[in-house]
């Protein structure tokens, strides 16, 4: 290494075709230490470009005489930075000869990196080069930087995208593996022991479920024995004979370097492995490492300290960063939404848990969109009063544990309510009032009916809802005529509308889960589903299925759907 910090194994090519010239400029090379490949031609120096460029072994500086034969020096320059393989190869023209500073400046303008009148002292010749490799390797590693760091911003977007852990776990798994050029594997762990996994070896056969509970332990054996440094990253490679085989390749052992991160609350941890093959940087011993070796029975003689880096923030570590930050919220909202579905589903009945209504025959389906979808108020209730049986279908706006809430909260006051009071006008009046005062800022619509059984006479209030269809055993469906504001606004309320139904005629309920369509008015929506009612089946969970056949499939809401008639 010389005095200005750079190697001494620089190779240096010389185009000149003058023979006593290439002598003397690879003399003085030589004796700095570099390496020389003397040339006669620009033409020679093309085809030996491309030799060492299929070899991987391009030189690191040309130095170009300005009058060659075939080509002018400025001319070789142009092509050499015209072709990309060989753009960022720093070229210097030389010169025996008196120029001006237009054949200067033709040198620059054709890309080159200096200019050099010979004869000239060797301690210039020598700078010359320094300089100009020393520049032509700021502009790559300044490059490089620069791709990473697109590389990196596009992995955090994709992130900061996710909506669901499983997702987010993937979509860091794909940013990690562009940023180091090798598979990655991503494990998130939130605070209550959930393990989300994701992996950029989509196309390929992944370990088994007992490598991955083995590297899942061997992390959160680390991270729960780890103060992690002031950024909330910590950067570690675990041996081969630690880590489980085929994460990276089929069946193969290998050193996996582990970036450890957390959220700024330390509740949810993310771990980024990749291989460690490529890795040169220094190590020093990781603290506990013997502990992990224990635990999975590691020969004596591989039990080796696990190595940690101290090394400023990479992109990785960054990655690593990003996904903590992103993950902490969706495991809040992924917890919160376990616990409105629980809410849910415990307190709509199941269709085996209805209570027995005399004189009528009922049927509920309850479909949510999807596991992955946000929770719903969607509820329906059917319960007996003195004056018949009261069933019951609405929908809280939102999607979150609050309307999940407020929609158990909603069920429990119609059931307390109509001990006393059974008419659904009344019934809607007080739910609106209940919204205004608990919750002021929450609507919601529901469609209220009173059935008596023994004369067919119903009784319905509506709700901002969509209206019950009545499909008689003619094969007629029609609405029920029945209107009436959400509730929470307290407006005033109309007069409920009556029927009457025979012993053919089927009752439906339904929340707009079933039917609404985005870019599709909801009325066409409405028609739709009473031309299909009125072809549907006679018996009940028939006539149920058949409806959810056609229109309940890829909904993004959940459906809620009650059916009676007379029994």
């Amino acid at each position: 290494m010389d005095g200005y910090g750079m190697q001494s194994d620089t190779t240096v090519m010389v185009v000149d075709d003058i023979s006593a010239n290439r002598f003397a400029m690879g003399a003085v090379l030589r004796r700095a230490g570099h390496g020389v490949v003397p040339v006669a031609s620009a033409g020679e120096a093309l085809i030996e470009l491309d030799v060492r460029l299929r070899a991987g072994a391009l030189p690191d500086v040309a130095l170009v005489d300005v009058g060659l034969p075939d080509m002018s020096g400025f001319e070789l320059c142009r092509r050499v930075k015209a072709r990309p393989s060989t753009a960022a190869l720093p070229v210097v023209h030389f010169s025996a000869m008196p120029v001006d500073a237009g054949d200067r400046c033709r040198g620059l303008d054709a890309g080159a990196d200096a200019y050099l009148t010979v004869p000239a002292e060797p301690s210039e010749i020598e700078a010359v080069v320094r300089a100009a490799v020393r520049g032509a390797r700021r502009r790559t590693a300044a490059e490089a930087l620069a791709h990473r760091l697109t590389l990196l911003s596009e992995a955090i977007v994709a992130v900061q995208t996710a909506r669901r852990p499983a997702e987010l776990a993937e979509a860091a798994a794909a940013g990690a593996a562009r940023l180091t050029g090798t598979p990655a594997v991503v494990f998130i762990a939130g605070s209550d022991g959930e393990l989300y996994r994701g992996s950029s070896r989509s196309t390929l056969p992944l370990p088994d479920a007992a490598a991955h509970e083995a590297a899942a332990r061997l992390i959160l054996r680390l991270a729960r024995g780890r103060r992690l440094g002031h950024n909330g990253v910590h950067t570690s490679v675990v041996p081969a004979s630690l880590w489980p085989p085929g994460f990276f390749r089929p069946g193969v052992r290998e050193d996996a370097r582990l970036v450890l991160a957390s959220a700024q609350e330390g509740r949810t941890r993310v771990c980024i492995a990749t291989p460690a093959r490529q890795d040169a940087l220094p190590a020093t011993p990781l603290r506990g490492a013997g502990n992990c070796a224990t635990s999975h029975n590691a020969p004596a003689d591989d039990r080796r300290p696990t190595a940690a880096l101290t090394t400023p923030a990479l992109p990785a570590e960054r990655l690593a960063q990003a996904t903590a930050l992103a993950a902490e919220p969706l495991l809040m909202y992924q917890a919160e939404r376990d616990i409105a579905l629980t809410l849910q589903h415990s307190f709509l009945p199941q269709p085996h848990r209805l209570p027995d209504l005399p004189g009528v025959d009922l049927v509920v389906r309850y479909v949510p969109a999807s596991r992955q979808t946000e929770i719903g108020g969607d509820f329906y209730a059917a319960l007996r009063t003195d004056e018949g049986v009261l069933t019951a279908v609405g929908d809280v706006v939102g999607h979150s544990l609050d309307a999940a809430t407020v929609m158990v909260e909603m069920r429990h006051a119609l059931r307390a309510h109509c001990v006393e009071e059974s008419d659904p006008a009344v019934l809607a009046g007080r739910l609106d009032r209940m919204l205004q005062h608990y919750h002021p800022d929450v609507t919601a619509t529901v469609c209220l009916a009173l059935v008596d059984s023994a004369t067919g006479r119903v009784r319905i209030a509506n709700a901002g809802h969509i209206p019950p269809l009545i499909v008689r055993g003619g094969g007629v469906a029609e609405y029920a005529r029945v209107s009436g504001p959400l509730l929470g606004l307290g407006l005033d309320r109309p007069e409920p509308s009556e029927l009457v139904l025979s012993r053919e005629d089927r009752l439906l309920m339904v929340t707009d889960g079933l039917i609404e369509t985005r870019g599709v008015d909801l009325a066409t929506s409405m028609e739709q589903l009473r031309t299909a009612a009125a072809d549907a089946p006679s018996g009940l969970d028939a006539f149920c299925d058949t409806l959810l056949g056609c229109f309940g499939r890829g909904r993004e809401d959940d459906i809620a759907m009650l059916a009676l008639r007379l029994g």
